[in-house]
């Protein structure tokens, strides 16, 4: 028999996982047998040495009808493995190489995956605001959330401007990420950033560290030209 999962209450077949049984597979004495072990344990299963995984069980705040449903699906799309995506440690790629990508474009490094801009800083301490101290900037380089503070838009980058900019509601933003424009309450939001040995830049998405106050600004650069967005 195949590998088995679990869900303490419903046990599923990993080869085939449109199966589902309310108990382990076996016989009565078998049952006895387990009615000893640790809640979860699925003992010898109907064979032995058959592995099982203990997974969360469905959310009790689930309404009856849906948590039937949802011990049908398949555990692999219940409890999703978030290695590498949005919530996680992003591998960005080469600090080098993020770097020359800056500089032969002239706007921020984009990463759809993990909902972040990679932007150059060389600014200096402002005020209590100190990104390097916050752990958000590191090596000339820092990482920014592409939510808007204000109600939640994307804010893309206006090659015009050279500022960041919401098109929802004219927000603005300089080039790090510091208000400027608008009814956004601070600056954009960021991530914890940090260089690895060999070079490779790591964005911890798992925490969104809150923007600056408004009247921050570290670089003081104006706009480069014409806005993108009408001011808010």
């Amino acid at each position: 028999m195949g590998e088995l999962w679990t869900t303490k209450s419903v046990w599923f077949r990993a080869d085939r996982p449109h199966l589902w049984l309310r108990r382990p597979p076996g016989n009565g004495s078998e049952r006895a047998e387990r009615a000893g072990r640790p809640r979860g344990d699925p003992g010898q299963g109907a064979e032995a040495g058959d592995p099982a995984r203990v997974l969360p069980p469905v959310p009790p705040f689930l309404p009856r009808r849906l948590r039937r449903g949802v011990r049908r699906c398949h555990p692999a799309f219940l409890w999703p493995n978030l290695k590498g995506g949005f919530g996680s440690a992003i591998d960005a790629g080469k600090l080098t190489d993020i770097k020359a990508q800056i500089q032969s474009t002239n706007q921020p490094v984009y990463f759809g995956a993990g909902r972040f801009y990679i932007v150059p800083f060389t600014g200096k301490p402002s005020g209590n605001v100190n990104y390097e101290a916050e752990g958000v900037a590191t090596q000339g380089i820092m990482s920014l959330y592409q939510r808007c503070p204000h109600l939640g838009c994307r804010v893309p980058f206006c090659q015009q401007s050279q500022w960041f900019e919401c098109p929802c509601h004219g927000s603005k933003y300089n080039f790090a990420g510091e208000y400027q424009l608008g009814p956004a309450p601070r600056g954009m939001d960021r991530f914890k950033v940090t260089v690895t040995a060999s070079g490779e830049v790591m964005v911890d998405t798992s925490q969104i560290i809150l923007g600056p106050p408004r009247g921050t600004n570290t670089i003081h650069e104006p706009p480069q030209g014409p806005f993108c967005v009408a001011p808010g």
